[in-house]
């Protein structure tokens, strides 16, 4: 394995210059990155499957204390049968999307995305207004899945890399279809 790298890290920000070079091994970690996080997912939706039906209510009414800025809608999302339903099958299937999306290098932006929203909406109602425990893990984890998207971690040694080129015609999938970047990376 090389030691040496070309690759550059650099923004821009107003005034503010932010510029790195990036470890040979950063690469190899964001894909551990990946796979672990693929990991989490993945068996945190086989955990709510295997116990099928799955009921989210107890989390919506219980589990959110009072000082969360999401009390109030959280208890009004339990208390609709319709909403509640959806999300009882919305939270186990994006988990295992966003699981096997991260562990086969697929669409990860999409899936890192994902990730990142459920962790928030979790953050939100976790939080007891402790502003000690602002930081916490769900937190942390938005922002894993937000560095992945912004690091492409599906182009190295996933199937992103893979999907972008794929021929459809004469051109390549991505060039007849240049909004699939949002998502590939």
């Amino acid at each position: 394995m090389s030691t040496t790298t070309r690759n550059r890290l650099e923004a821009q920000y107003g005034r503010l210059s932010i510029n790195g070079r990036p470890h040979a091994l950063s690469a190899v970690t964001i894909v551990a990155l990946r796979l672990v996080m693929g990991g989490v997912m993945l068996f945190a939706g086989l955990g709510k499957v295997s116990e099928w039906p799955f009921d989210a209510s107890g989390f919506l009414v219980h589990g959110v204390d009072p000082a969360s800025p999401v009390s109030g809608l959280y208890a009004t999302m339990a208390g609709t049968p319709v909403v509640l339903e959806a999300i009882n099958v919305i939270v186990p299937a994006t988990q295992l999307l966003i699981g096997v999306a991260l562990l086969t290098g697929a669409f990860v932006r999409l899936a890192a995305l994902g990730g990142a929203v459920q962790m928030v909406l979790f953050y939100l109602g976790g939080w007891a207004g402790d502003w000690l425990a602002l930081f916490d893990s769900t937190l942390v984890y938005a922002f894993v899945f937000l560095a992945l998207g912004a690091f492409a971690a599906g182009r190295m040694a996933g199937l992103d890399a893979y999907i972008e080129r794929l021929r459809v015609g004469d051109r390549r999938l991505i060039e007849r279809f240049p909004r699939l970047r949002y998502v590939l990376g």
